[in-house]
């Protein structure tokens, strides 16, 4: 479930060239604060796999909520209470 999420944003990733030590960058638009650099397109598309990693990770220890990305969801599991 995590990786078909991270797969389907690196779908939605839009890329450019920034003039920077590490010129290429991308972008997840419904992933605000989501971003990465890197020296070439395939270390930046890495480095933007692991901060979409970092960040669902981060939001499902947090319980904020994860969007949908087009017809790929993360379903969280109810609170288990003793």
């Amino acid at each position: 479930m995590i990786l078909e999420y991270i797969h389907k944003a690196l779908e939605l990733a839009q890329y450019e060239m920034i003039e920077d030590e590490e010129p290429f960058y991308g972008e997840i638009a419904d992933l605000p604060g989501v971003w990465a650099t890197g020296p070439t397109l395939e270390v930046c598309r890495r480095n933007l796999a692991a901060a979409v990693e970092d960040w669902l990770l981060f939001s499902i220890a947090k319980g904020l909520p994860i969007p949908s990305l087009a017809d790929t969801t993360i379903e969280l599991p109810a609170p288990v209470t003793f």
